[in-house]
């Protein structure tokens, strides 16, 4: 007989928010959504984690499928669980952020993205969907973070 909680579960989604330079501007892929919930908004590309599938796996699936990317590296983030930040029920998201280097990669829309984009950091869209300006907002601090603790180029 399997074990069983007494305790309700919630979803486990991850996300990526994946950083590029862009007309010299730093740029972050969105997705524009083409189901319910938060249909027709921009959004971080993610979905929910398989069972079984690794975290980091799951992000990785979600960024090709949902845009096209493939072939970057990501760093774990944080986790989002605000009750409320998905309508669907309680949802945990697991989101990942990287830098995909000195150009942006071509995107394409895939699976339940209906489009697929880079926007600037510091002009994000008004309508974005779940908490994912939050994620947007602290993974642009840890980049900025990380490029003032690096060394200068050297000479």
């Amino acid at each position: 007989m399997p074990f069983t909680y007494p305790f309700s579960r919630p979803a486990v989604t991850a996300d990526v928010v994946l950083f590029a330079m862009r007309a010299g501007d730093l740029a972050v892929l969105l997705i524009r959504r083409r189901h319910e919930p938060f249909e027709g908004a921009w959004a971080l590309p993610g979905g929910f984690v398989d069972e079984n599938e690794p975290l980091e796996t799951a992000a990785l699936r979600e960024l090709a499928e949902e845009a096209g990317v493939t072939g970057v590296s990501v760093t774990q983030l944080g986790a989002f669980g605000e009750p409320g930040r998905d309508p669907r029920g309680h949802t945990v998201s697991v989101a990942y952020f990287g830098f995909t280097g000195a150009d942006a990669p071509a995107v394409t829309a895939g699976d339940d993205a209906a489009e697929a984009e880079w926007h600037p950091v510091d002009a994000l869209p008004e309508r974005l969907a779940f908490d994912h300006r939050a994620i947007v907002t602290l993974a642009h601090q840890r980049w900025m973070e990380a490029q003032h603790r690096r060394p200068p180029p050297a000479r």
